[in-house]
């Protein structure tokens, strides 16, 4: 694995400058194989920057969870990068809202109140994009914005009127 993204002081490239460090941490993150995407993850998060290693490392979370959701690599990929972020209590629970995602998308068991108790970013995405109507039933009851909730009621109202009709008895 390249190792040019320096994060302390001591290291030869080092660069005070954070956008420049993100920008170059983005650059590797886009470059990494998966075999070495744990340990940039955690080499990253070492800047003494926390808020800006933590956006580099949270963009490529969203990128790498998105491209596995429904794949069966997502459960191994998961463990191992919780294992490198486990430090750091925001892509902690980012990973743990992807999971529950995929567990909605697979139609797999999930708790509503996992959902409600969810991330703004968690329950919008869901919102916006879910075609799963128990989910869009529980955002559009008790989302926590107005916004969530009116978007899942108009979506779970669009599912409801593109249903066929049931039998009449």
């Amino acid at each position: 694995m390249e190792t040019s993204g320096a994060v302390s002081a001591d290291d030869s490239d080092w660069d005070p400058d954070e956008h420049v460090r993100f920008a170059r941490y983005r650059r590797m993150f886009h470059e990494v194989t998966p075999a070495d995407a744990a340990a940039l993850t955690a080499q990253v998060l070492t800047d003494p920057d926390k808020r800006m290693a933590n956006s580099a490392v949270c963009e490529y979370l969203d990128r790498r969870a998105a491209e596995l959701l429904t794949d069966p690599g997502y459960p191994a990929w998961r463990l191992e990068m919780t294992g490198h972020v486990g430090g750091d209590d925001f892509s902690t629970r980012r990973l743990s809202e992807w999971t529950l995602l995929r567990a909605m998308t697979l139609n797999e068991p999930w708790d509503a109140e996992n959902l409600l108790a969810a991330s703004n970013w968690l329950q919008l995405r869901t919102a916006e994009e879910s075609s799963v109507t128990t989910a869009l039933e529980v955002l559009a009851e008790s989302g926590r914005t107005r916004r969530i909730r009116n978007t899942a009621g108009s979506r779970l109202s669009a599912a409801q009127r593109s249903m066929p009709a049931g039998p009449e008895l």
